[in-house]
């Protein structure tokens, strides 16, 4: 056979090489059962159901009539969620919510930002800023009684102290956390203050503004019901001061529940936002976190 013949062979038949696979072999997907397993849902609910569990055990047989079982409470919730009477509290209870977080979002935001830029201000607002961490905030409702009233600018006010100091400082620290390098570098191809504000350090500080609207979500909803509880019986608090001087303790439980699933879905939603706006900062975060 020519050499000719051999080249054209070689071309038609395949070249066969071992069963031996060389290199990274790929990875596979989990299947369905694995995703399950590695993932956090299983686990929370696994909690949530040992939870259930102590809560029906220790109800039954030391609760007596103050402590609802846990099938109580649920049966209770759900009865709740059909009447008219929890949807008209909850709309009184979150109009205070909306506009005091509202409030504190748009005038806590642009603060932090300017403290975190300019440090001869903070030198001015600082001891404001810690007033308003160390000081209770159920003492500050006589004052807003006194001065404000009972009606709903007093509750919004309450609201947005309670959220604003969170909002201030995740955003001062933001600003903060921005590589000084960064401006200089910039400033030394000519940029302006406004293409610093707008390229560098809104950008830069936005993972840790996202982070301080959150938190100041949480705190947003406790000062919603802790206004209602001690200022004004009123919406969601006053039905908890209702079912409580009535001795209804499964729809007192089933209100709570109703305010924490509440306050569980706004966060969820605020985590989802912050995960969407700040998706190019993620792997940062995890490289710093291992």
């Amino acid at each position: 056979m020519s050499a000719t013949t051999t080249r054209r062979a070689s071309h038609r038949e395949p070249r066969r090489t071992s069963g031996f696979r060389t290199g990274p072999l790929p990875e596979g997907r989990p299947g369905p059962l694995r995703r399950i397993m590695d993932g956090a849902a299983l686990y929370q609910l696994l909690t949530f159901v040992l939870f259930a569990g102590v809560w029906e055990w220790y109800a039954r047989a030391r609760g007596g009539l103050l402590i609802p079982t846990f099938t109580d409470t649920v049966q209770a919730t759900v009865e709740l969620l059909g009447t008219a009477e929890l949807w008209k509290a909850m709309y009184a209870s979150n109009q205070a919510l909306v506009l005091g977080f509202a409030v504190a979002v748009v005038l806590g935001v642009p603060a932090g930002i300017v403290l975190g830029r300019f440090r001869w201000l903070e030198r001015f607002a600082d001891v404001y800023l810690n007033i308003l961490l160390v000081t209770p905030m159920a003492a500050i409702i006589p004052l807003l009684v006194m001065s404000v009233g009972f009606g709903l600018a007093s509750r919004v006010i309450l609201v947005a102290i309670f959220s604003i100091v969170m909002v201030v400082v995740n955003s001062r620290a933001g600003v903060r956390q921005v590589d000084p390098s960064l401006i200089e570098m910039a400033r030394s191809f000519g940029a302006s203050e406004r293409v610093i504000w707008t390229r560098i350090l809104l950008p830069g500080a936005l993972p840790a503004i996202m982070t301080g609207i959150r938190l100041g979500l949480g705190r947003a909803v406790t000062g919603m019901v802790i206004v209602e509880l001690l200022m004004v019986s009123t919406a969601l608090g006053g039905l908890i001061l209702e079912y409580r001087g009535l001795f209804q303790p499964a729809e007192l439980y089933g209100t709570i529940v109703i305010i924490l699933a509440e306050a569980l879905l706004l966060i969820s939603v605020a985590r989802w936002c912050e995960h969407r706006l700040t998706r190019w900062a993620q792997p940062n975060r995890a490289r710093s976190a291992q």
